[in-house]
């Protein structure tokens, strides 16, 4: 590619006459050798501005930045936009080129693991070369792959649409977090379909208010989704019909799934110990549905994944018959062992209050026993959850054992304080591998 390459995307005078050849695509001046073009990102803690000289020292083929940044008097061409972030996103997708045929975003404060999960093991049981991309990380055909960001960076999330398309795999569906919507990570992604899940407290050290964070979300729906494309919601939530309304004013073939949904109606729902019944009308048709996953946020989870998978082209009777063979998403309700006296020991992701609330309420139902739970919260992140949770935690559980998360920069005593503060009764055992022990030896009690 050469950078004229990039003049529908870098709207700069004269940039049409550039023939430099372009090597790649970079927001970090560390990575840039000769021909790459360095995008100079503003971020919380540094300007990219700063490391715009030694990106030409090392070759850059041009620098891209924000209209106004201190950046000049470099031996390279400059280009100033509008909006880096978008830039960079749309052109790492021109340069990276291929993404897999079919693809698919999901956003929400909870369930989007679990519905990326679940929407490629539809499609493969669909016979589909599919792929899910995550916080759990990258799973596709002889591919398995750890990830420490819900929504890469954009440079790196093309780079994997190409290198999956390249291995033959033609769907994909991926989670779309309010930071990466936010900052543009997901744009330049051919999306034929996005859903919905749901939306409560979480980020609140970046978002200002819930507001802000939903107006996040909708970005999936008005700005990266073209129009005419299916939007799979869930009904049932609060922050449904905002969602609804947002996405029908955008365009969108709305599909709603849930007790209230018109797409995929929930009529009646049987729990069993570690699975449950549910029977699902689709076109007038009632479909029985034997989920092998416990919880009422997995039955909103399976037929969001259903709807965006019957929404791309899955005939509907296909996809809710996969629902049966299931697989839940690593550390979501993830059933890790059974004491002899047959207790079960679940493994939750849990971090935020919904969350919380979700798996404890889904595991009451099948308890013969008490209910133990251990938690604690995440270093540097939104303090205001910490207290909601405890509360959350004494009212739900019979016994609260609360331990350290990732305290990060934050000293975990006062952490734990800020949990206990609201959760009279609770126990307190900072050493996260003790609480355990000591919660699973009271299942034998």
């Amino acid at each position: 590619m050469k950078l004229k390459d990039l003049a529908g995307i870098l709207p700069v005078e004269g940039i049409a006459s550039f023939d430099t050849e372009v090597t790649g695509i970079s927001s970090d001046s560390r990575q840039v050798t000769p021909g790459v073009v360095f995008f100079a990102l503003t971020g919380t803690k540094a300007d990219g501005a700063a490391y715009a000289a030694d990106a030409a020292k090392r070759g850059a083929a041009a620098i891209v930045a924000g209209k106004g940044s201190a950046v000049a008097g470099l031996p390279v061409p400059v280009f100033a936009v509008d909006d880096p972030r978008l830039a960079l996103a749309l052109s790492a997708a021109r340069y990276f080129g291929r993404q897999p045929q079919t693809m698919v975003a999901v956003t929400g404060t909870s369930g989007k693991t679990s519905v990326a999960a679940f929407t490629r093991q539809i499609w493969e049981q669909s016979g589909f070369a599919a792929a899910s991309i995550g916080t759990t990380g990258v799973v596709a055909p002889r591919r398995n792959e750890y990830g420490s960001l819900t929504t890469p960076d954009p440079v790196d999330l093309h780079r994997l649409l190409r290198e999956l398309a390249d291995a033959g795999v033609t769907h994909a569906s991926m989670e779309a977090s309010s930071h990466g919507l936010d900052q543009r990570r997901l744009d330049g992604v051919k999306l034929a379909a996005g859903g919905f899940t749901n939306l409560g407290r979480d980020h609140m050290d970046y978002h200002p208010t819930v507001e802000h964070y939903h107006r996040a979300k909708l970005r999936l729906f008005d700005a990266l989704l073209p129009k005419g494309a299916p939007a799979v919601i869930f009904a049932d939530d609060p922050w449904s019909e905002p969602t609804i309304q947002a996405a029908r004013a955008a365009g969108l073939d709305v599909l709603t799934v849930g007790r209230h949904g018109e797409f995929l109606t929930l009529k009646r729902v049987e729990h069993e110990r570690h699975r449950q019944r549910a029977e699902v009308e689709v076109d007038g048709v009632l479909h029985e549905v034997d989920l092998p996953l416990a919880g009422d946020f997995q039955i909103a989870n399976a037929l969001v994944s259903a709807g965006l998978a019957i929404s791309t082209g899955t005939p509907a009777a296909k996809a809710l018959m996969a629902l049966e063979k299931l697989k839940g998403a690593p550390g979501r309700l993830d059933l890790v062992g059974t004491t002899a006296n047959g207790a079960p020991v679940y493994v939750d992701y849990a971090h935020k209050p919904d969350a919380l609330e979700n798996v404890l309420v889904s595991v009451r139902p099948f308890t013969t026993g008490r209910v133990i739970v251990v938690f604690g919260c995440g270093g540097d992140r939104d303090r205001g959850k910490r207290p909601i949770m405890g509360e959350i935690a004494t009212r739900l559980a019979d016994v609260v054992i609360v331990t350290d998360d990732n305290p990060r920069s934050e000293v975990p005593e006062t952490i734990r304080a800020a949990i206990l503060a609201a959760a009279p009764g609770a126990i307190e055992i900072g050493d996260r591998r003790k609480a355990i022990h000591q919660a699973v030896a009271m299942l034998h009690a």
